[in-house]
């Protein structure tokens, strides 16, 4: 029988094999781990002036390391991100892991028996991440996983002798919850193995006895539970009736409460305390109008952190658990904040800060004094990035009405500096579709602004995560065509606004972003000058397919059900495959060989039928990357092309 290793390489030959038959490629190169077909050579000018902003970097917060020794971060001095040590605010930055594959991820055991920390990692972005031991004292790793199922969710028990987590081994299909004991870290025994959604562990009781687990459905609906470790029974928390969401985040210090954010009976995700006894929950942070996302406890459970995402931007707080009082952290700046977590010793808290004009870096505040430290100070190429575009956040009119008025759609616009217009545009589509631009430190909006010209805007159509549930359930099922009309009433805007050239539009995005690029390209086809699809879905019914098993309920939940006949002739009718006769524009597709999430099959087949069509595309295909590229040498390749196809495409033209 062919092993599971042996089939994988099969399929990615296969994959390759076909892209090699492709019809009517012009011209097909191989650099490096790179396939090209219709890529032009990239001219020295491209390559001299895109070299600065290609060499930026950025660090993120992995863990405290135990014993007050300083910090484990993720940093990239090579190819790939890679975990390094930092004993002090400014301290260097000590390589410790060595893989041709990105690690960004580790968390140390709290027990001081245990010298090192769990991490995952996969290979060539397939998502099948392992897990892996690394000891602190030998500076070596070892593979505790089973090597084939795809595994993540590490959470220590409290003594650190144990750890949960999530992993698809008993089938590749459904996602349980394992434990594994630190005498024996090899050994996983199950503890929920019920299928439906994933399963996720999110936080020890304070005796160990009992664990919060999160089954997560959609970004729409999401259960929590108490799981007894020693009965294995699950107690659910929050009404599964109701299609909501709940996301239980800690215990309090008690082991009788349980903190979590929900947006039952709410717009937003609110932030909530409930009472494992009595059942009753009570609403927190229902003055903050917005989502609260992510949060930390520390060790002895008396504080906590949280952020609430404002318009885009997050917004740090400080929470004491005594009294449930809590306020905005003051004077940082606007941007993203995140990777928190408290120091297990100290009154001192770790994050990463990110805006338009700096790279994600590592901080740490303290507690007591308000004091900010920087730990990191990534380079930026030499680039004086205070001439950076600045995000403008605009709103736009669509073609719907709420509460009797136009509806309104959140964008933002980066515009060069200095520069007389009317600019030249691109469309910048974020994917998910659950997901939201969040505006961020973007060495490639930079240099298309500031070496190029061209202003980028970035809208949050409907769909978008952010603005509350009503809004992120608007595209839903056979309303996924109105996301795309909100693009074509973005393109209204700019052709009323006299900064912008309404005869240079391009549209670029990736994943569900990729799918919106190639209907705008047949929607708008008069429009849209050209267009940049990265590991995008061109039709929805092969994609729901093709996509790994683990995924296809999640993304039906979203997208609607192929296998219904009513939505599967919706489905057919608005795929990108479908409408190939209406694409009057040049096409870059991007893709990675490896993508467990859209396969390469989806631009395999654009690519095919555009040329089938007579039409202009480009391709690329990276044989070791999955959704998206995380290797430098890649990204660049891309960033490359991405600029010579505008200039050509939409400057030039």
């Amino acid at each position: 029988m062919m092993s599971t290793s042996q089939f994988t390489k099969l399929i990615s030959f296969l994959i390759l094999l076909a892209v090699f038959a492709s019809p009517q490629a012009q011209e097909r190169r191989e650099e490096g781990n790179m396939i090209l077909e219709d890529i032009p050579e990239i001219p020295a000018e491209i390559t001299s002036r895109i070299l600065q902003y290609q060499n930026t970097r950025s660090a993120s917060f992995v863990d405290w390391i135990p014993g007050d020794q300083g910090m484990l971060i993720s940093t990239r001095f090579g190819s790939t991100s890679q975990l390094h040590t930092v004993t002090m605010p400014g301290g260097a930055r000590s390589q410790i892991s060595f893989f041709k594959e990105p690690v960004s991820n580790g968390s140390f055991s709290p027990s001081p028996e245990y010298n090192g920390f769990l991490f995952t990692k996969d290979i060539g972005g397939n998502e099948y991440s392992q897990i892996f031991w690394y000891d602190m004292k030998s500076r070596t790793s070892e593979m505790l996983s089973d090597g084939a199922s795809r595994n993540f969710g590490l959470t220590w028990s409290n003594k650190g002798d144990q750890f949960a987590f999530t992993s698809s081994r008993r089938n590749g299909k459904d996602f349980d919850i394992y434990i594994s004991d630190m005498k024996s870290p090899k050994k996983a025994v199950i503890k929920v193995d019920r299928g439906g959604g994933y399963w996720i562990p999110v936080d020890w009781s304070p005796d160990d006895k009992q664990l919060i687990v999160l089954q997560y459905l959609s970004s729409t609906k999401s259960n929590s539970y108490i799981l007894d470790l020693d009965s294995k029974e699950l107690t659910q928390i929050n009404d599964g009736a109701q299609e909501a969401v709940f996301l239980a985040q800690g215990w309090d210090k008690t082991g009788t409460k349980i903190y979590a954010s929900t947006n039952i009976s709410k717009e937003f995700n609110t932030l909530a305390i409930y009472d494992v006894q009595t059942k009753k929950m009570e609403f927190i942070t229902d003055d903050i109008p917005w989502n609260i996302e992510g949060g930390a406890i520390n060790k002895s459970r008396t504080k906590a952190a949280f952020t609430a995402n404002e318009n885009g931007f997050r917004q740090l707080y400080l929470m004491d658990l005594e009294t449930n009082n809590y306020e905005k952290v003051p004077n940082l700046p606007m941007g993203q904040i995140y990777s928190f977590a408290f120091h297990p010793e100290r009154e001192e808290l770790a994050m990463v800060m990110n805006t338009t004009a700096t790279p994600g870096d590592i901080y740490s505040l303290d507690l007591v004094g308000g004091e900010t430290k920087r730990w990191t100070n990534s380079e930026v190429g030499g680039l004086d990035t205070s001439l950076f575009p600045k995000p403008e956040l605009i709103r736009y009119e669509t073609f719907d009405q709420l509460d009797g008025k136009p509806r309104m759609i959140p964008a933002f616009v980066y515009k060069p500096q200095n520069v007389k217009g009317p600019l030249p545009v691109m469309i910048s589509i974020h994917g998910g579709p659950e997901g939201q631009h969040s505006p961020s430190f973007s060495s490639f909006y930079a240099f298309l602004a500031n070496e190029m010209g061209i202003a980028v805007i970035a809208p949050n159509v409907r769909g978008s995560a952010g603005y509350g549930k009503t809004y992120l359930k608007l595209d839903n099922g056979f309303n996924r065509e109105d996301s795309v009309k909100d693009i074509g009433k973005l393109i209204e805007w700019i052709e009323s606004n006299n900064t912008f050239n309404k005869d240079k539009i391009a549209v670029f995005g990736g994943s569900y972003g990729g799918y919106m690029v190639l209907s705008s390209m047949y929607n708008f086809n008069d429009k849209i000058k050209c267009g940049v699809d990265i590991v995008g879905i061109s039709n929805f019914v092969t994609f729901l397919e093709n996509t790994k098993a683990y995924r296809r309920d999640l993304r039906r939940a979203e997208y609607g059900d192929e296998r219904e006949p009513k939505m599967r002739a919706y489905l057919e009718s608005i795929s990108p495959t479908n409408h190939v006769e209406e694409f009057k524009s040049p096409l870059f597709v991007i893709q990675g060989a490896n993508d467990p999430r859209v396969p390469a099959s989806e631009s395999e087949q654009m690519v095919k039928s555009i040329r089938e069509n007579n039409g202009v595309v480009w391709y690329m295909l990276a044989k070791d990357e999955g959704h998206g590229f995380r290797k430098k040498e890649n990204r660049d390749r891309m960033t490359e092309a991405v600029a010579v196809f505008l200039k050509e495409n939409l400057l030039d033209n």
